[in-house]
């Protein structure tokens, strides 16, 4: 920590799930352990057991403490009682910075943070898109009023900071050039999952860890393994672990190619656990911002072959074999096939952990944060 006087810091974002609830976990208990004041302000709507443990695990940072308040997904009359309430917690809490996550913490977080201002109490207003609002299109009229929206609020915003440079480019190619303070900042992950996870004597070949969903890619992953095991021409073996709307389909298709006893499919657990499980994990997405469960893996020494969508480049290095044309389940599968086959793929195909440690760690992106927290606090 540097000589300044410690931040009070609101961390405002719509639903504890996923990759912004992690990014928001990881930067909260760094910029504690700094000596900062942290809270939170989410949805009360969404979430489960799981979430409610992962709340507990992080309680002891919240020095400003833990606020759940009905918040709907999407633009709704609710919102404006729900904003009013959410104004008055924050006008309670005297925060130095708000930083809102996604698209409706982003602009709950500028809202509150300008009205403070109004009454002449000095905050900061940052925000960052994690994707949400940057996946519409700008030829459909309900992207035109996003991106309307998100030009709007930049106004009312002290600065932005993007996970990938991905983030960035997507945000000028349809919300416009930025003309606030900007910064990348890559996500990170903690010390804890940077410890090498040991592979079981039973582990998988492949992994796949994500909502099913096709825009996840489950399909493709199905289809790549299918044909890595004709390449091979021998059986191999997989899991697949999450949740989702088009679960079935993908049962359904498993049955109907024959691999049923060859992928298995489970609910979504401790991570490292699903790692202990496994040699290598796929990352077959059609779209991705900054994916945790790429960190996650290349931070517990697993190998990682993902589809070249994103800000995943960013981690990979460009150009690596490790990265796959996105809906190609050809190339998909040959990497497959190359990554247990090929000695010494690993190591020729993925980042130096040493570099990736210095870049992607939770102690690094809290720190990157905190540093542009404390220049627009003027410290």
């Amino acid at each position: 920590m540097t000589d300044d006087p410690p931040l009070r810091i609101l961390h405002c974002f719509r639903s504890p799930v996923g990759g912004i609830f992690r990014h928001v976990r990881d930067l909260a208990m760094e910029q504690s352990r700094a000596g900062h004041a942290v809270g939170i302000l989410c949805d009360s709507s969404t979430g489960g057991e799981h979430e409610e443990r992962l709340f507990q695990t992080i309680m002891p940072y919240l020095s400003l403490g833990l606020t759940r308040m009905a918040i709907d997904r999407s633009i709704t009359p609710r919102d404006i009682p729900a904003f009013w309430r959410s104004y008055k917690e924050i006008r309670s809490l005297q925060p130095d910075v708000l930083h809102g996550h996604g698209a409706k913490g982003g602009a709950m977080a500028r809202l509150a943070g300008s009205l403070l201002r109004v009454n002449r109490y000095r905050v900061s207003r940052l925000y960052t898109p994690h994707g949400g609002s940057l996946h519409f299109s700008r030829r459909s009229w309900s992207g035109w009023a996003v991106f309307t929206l998100e030009r709007l609020q930049e106004w009312f915003t002290d600065g932005l900071i993007f996970v990938c440079d991905f983030e960035r480019r997507t945000y000028e190619e349809k919300v416009g050039r930025v003309f606030r303070r900007n910064e990348v900042v890559y996500n990170g992950v903690g010390e804890a999952d940077f410890e090498i996870v040991p592979e079981s004597p039973d582990a998988v070949n492949f992994l796949y860890v994500g909502m099913l969903r096709d825009l996840k890619g489950p399909d493709i992953f199905v289809d790549a393994f299918a044909k890595t095991e004709r390449l091979l021409k021998r059986p191999l073996s997989a899991m697949m672990i999450g949740d989702g709307p088009q679960k079935q389909k993908y049962l359904d298709m498993m049955t109907s190619r024959g691999l049923g006893r060859r992928i298995t499919m489970l609910p979504a657990m401790n991570i490292r656990e699903a790692f202990a499980s496994s040699q290598n994990v796929v990352v077959p997405s059609r779209a991705e911002s900054m994916p945790y469960i790429v960190l996650e893996a290349l931070a517990a020494g697993r190998t990682v072959i993902a589809s070249d969508v994103g800000g995943i480049s960013e981690v990979l290095g460009k150009g690596s074999d490790a990265l796959i044309p996105p809906g190609d389940s050809d190339a998909l599968a040959k990497a497959m096939a190359e990554s247990i086959t090929v000695p010494g793929w690993k190591e020729s195909h993925l980042p130096d952990r040493e570099k990736f440690h210095a870049v992607f760690s939770s102690k690094t992106m809290a720190s990157r944060i905190t540093a542009l927290y404390q220049e627009l606090a003027g410290r």
